[in-house]
């Protein structure tokens, strides 16, 4: 009986991976054809003139643009930059903003006195303050990383103590009852439950970071992607400025996709 009904669980569990299988290939299938559909009609509406080539470029100009930069050599280097200060930025952001979250949880005092300036500085235009740190650090990387910071930390640290706060109440009150410590409640309580939450936010730290980047290459770079879509501007080289836009969605994705992966194998492990 009990092998028999073993077998049934076996097969059961090899259905479910088949229809789980089936369902991530038309995922893929679905997602590569409105990418392709996009393409085609982006070439066609401007081989049609329903788009403006000038202001739009179209595909295969812009392939060949991507192309040519990959086998001169030119790309290299402002991909190089851009992602260099992402990933700076990306970590930091990250590790600051969950050390900040730690502290206002620890401290309720803290917390109440710091909560409006959080707010308050959250909502501020940050290409508003780029300046200011272009002053305070000097035209070059560290003003673009501070400034990817001034975007990362707050929304880090906004969502993880968030996240803190919402664990279930009746979990830390056993923990209080069985005599645990504010060190014990963080790390048997407070962080396991938030653990998910913690750890999406890196998905949220990607994009973000992206744009503290492009930001502050906007104001103060001499190098990066960031630069060619301003040099490509100046210049009316819309190609220059669509090809780097791709670029930066490409390598956002792909930075992207290593950030679910290293979402599940946390969460694996935990």
């Amino acid at each position: 009986m009990a092998a028999s009904r073993a077998v049934w669980l076996e097969e059961k569990h090899g259905e479910y991976q088949k229809k789980k299988r089936h369902w991530r290939s038309r995922v893929t299938a679905v997602r590569g054809s409105l990418l392709v559909l996009f393409f085609a009609l982006w070439e066609a509406g401007v081989r049609l003139g329903w788009i403006d080539e000038l202001l739009f470029s179209y595909p295969s100009k812009v392939f060949r643009q991507i192309w040519g930069d990959m086998a001169s050599g030119s790309l290299w280097p402002h991909l190089g930059v851009t992602v260099g200060e992402t990933v700076v930025g990306f970590v930091l952001g990250t590790l600051l903003g969950t050390l900040l979250a730690v502290i206002i949880w620890w401290s309720p005092f803290l917390s109440a006195v710091l909560d409006p300036y959080m707010v308050v500085f959250n909502s501020m235009p940050k290409v508003a303050l780029g300046p200011i740190f272009i002053v305070m650090f000097g035209a070059g990387f560290t003003a673009i990383v501070v400034t990817t910071l001034s975007i990362t930390v707050i929304i880090t640290t906004l969502v993880v103590y968030n996240s803190f706060c919402s664990v279930d109440p009746n979990l830390v009150k056993v923990a209080r009852s069985f005599g645990a410590t504010r060190v014990q409640e963080f790390n048997k309580v407070i962080l396991p439950s938030s653990f998910p939450a913690v750890v999406s936010t890196l998905k949220v730290n990607v994009g973000m970071s992206w744009v503290g980047v492009i930001v502050g290459e906007f104001l103060v770079a001499k190098t990066g992607l960031g630069y060619l879509i301003i040099y490509g501007f100046q210049v009316f080289n819309f190609t220059l400025v669509m090809s780097s836009l791709l670029i930066i969605a490409a390598v956002a994705t792909a930075m992207y996709q290593l950030v679910v992966y290293a979402e599940k194998l946390l969460l694996s492990r935990r």
